[in-house]
C-alpha cells in the first residue's frame, strides 16, 4: 500500500469502515473487510468444521433429553437413530459440508452396536489414538490422508523440466510420491512436509538413505514456495482457495503447480491429464505467476 503525505491521514482515518482494507490476512489485504458474517466467512475460521461437529451432537442429544423428559418411549437403536438424525438435522442448518450429515446419521447408531460387542474401553483408546497419529490435522483443514498411486506418481514424474528442479510436495502422507520420483531423477532435490506424526514417521523411515529427499514434519504453508520448480498437492477442495492465493503470490515464472484430483475454483489450468493416463485422478497442471492477474474468489 503507497505511503500517505502525513497532511493526509487525519483525511483518511475518517474513511467508511467497510471502504478499508482487511489487515488481518497479508494474502487479502486488497480486498475490502467484510460487513457481515455469513456462511463463506463463517467457513473461513480453521476451527468451525469441529465447532460445527460438537454443537450439531450436543443439539441431538439436548433434543433426544427433551423429548425423555417428556416420556416419549426411546431406548436402544431408536434412541441412537434419533439422536442421529437429529445431529444431521442441525449439522444441515449449520451449513456443514454434506458428508458430515452422513456422519451424524451412523455416529450414535455406530456407538450403540459397538457397545453391543462387550470391546474393553482400552481399545477404544487405542484406536483413537491411532487415528489422532494419521488425521492430526484433519477436523481442522478438512484435509484427509491421500496416498498417490505408482500411475499417477509416473504421470507427476513426466511434469517435472529436464533439468535439475526442486519439488514439493505439499502434504506429503507417507512420501508415497516423493520416493519413486527421487529414485527416478537423482538429479533433482525433493522436499516433503506432512503435519500428522503417523504418516510423517512411516514416510521417514522408508525415505531413509535418500540423499535427494528432504523429509520435514510441519506446516506447508510456512514454507516459501519461491524456490520450487514445481508444488504437488494432493488435498482436497476445501484449501484449494487459498493453495492458489500462495502459490500466486510466491511461485517464481515458469514454476508449475500440479493438483491432484482438484481444481481451483475458477481459475484456469493450463493443461490436464486425463484420469485415465493419471491413475484414475485428474492432474490439475497450473502456472500461477502467468495467472497472477486471475484471482479467485474466495
Amino acid at each position: 500500500m503507497a505511503l500517505r503525505p502525513p497532511g493526509r491521514r487525519r483525511r483518511a482515518a475518517l474513511r467508511p469502515a467497510a471502504e478499508m482494507p482487511c489487515l488481518l490476512r497479508p494474502d487479502r489485504a486488497l480486498q475490502p473487510a467484510p460487513t457481515r458474517y455469513d456462511a463463506s466467512t463463517l467457513a473461513a475460521f480453521p476451527l468451525m468444521p469441529l465447532i460445527r461437529f460438537v454443537l450439531a451432537q450436543l443439539l441431538g442429544w439436548a433434543l433426544i433429553f427433551a423429548a425423555l423428559k417428556a416420556g416419549a418411549p426411546l431406548t436402544g437403536l431408536w434412541l441412537a437413530t434419533g439422536q442421529g438424525v437429529l445431529a444431521a438435522l442441525a449439522s444441515r442448518a449449520l451449513r456443514a459440508e454434506r458428508w458430515w450429515h452422513v456422519f451424524h446419521l451412523a455416529f450414535t447408531p455406530l456407538i450403540w452396536a459397538a457397545s453391543l460387542l462387550g470391546i474393553g474401553a482400552g481399545w477404544y483408546l487405542a484406536a483413537f489414538a491411532v487415528l489422532a497419529l494419521f488425521y492430526w490435522t484433519s477436523f481442522r483443514t478438512q484435509v484427509p490422508l491421500f496416498l498417490t498411486n505408482a500411475t499417477t506418481t509416473a504421470a507427476v514424474l513426466d511434469l517435472l523440466p529436464r533439468q535439475p528442479a526442486q519439488v514439493l510436495d505439499a502434504g506429503a502422507g507417507t512420501g508415497s510420491l516423493l520416493r519413486p520420483l527421487a529414485a527416478a531423477r537423482p538429479d533433482c532435490r525433493f522436499v516433503g512436509i506432512e503435519a500428522a506424526p503417523g504418516p510423517w514417521l512411516i514416510g521417514r523411515w522408508l525415505a531413509a538413505g535418500t540423499p535427494n529427499v528432504d523429509w520435514r514434519r510441519g506446516d506447508f504453508w510456512a514454507e516459501d514456495w519461491a524456490r520450487y520448480d514445481l508444488v504437488y498437492t494432493f488435498l482436497s477442495p476445501v484449501p484449494m482457495p487459498e493453495v492458489w492465493a500462495k502459490a500466486q503470490r510466491e511461485m517464481r515464472p515458469g514454476a508449475r503447480l500440479v493438483s491432484n484430483s482438484f481444481a481451483v475454483p475458477e481459475a484456469r489450468p493450463d493443461f490436464v491429464v486425463p484420469a485415465a493416463r493419471a491413475g484414475g485422478r485428474e492432474l490439475y497442471v497450473y502456472s500461477p505467476a502467468g495467472n497472477r492477474k486471475a484471482p479467485i474468489k474466495g
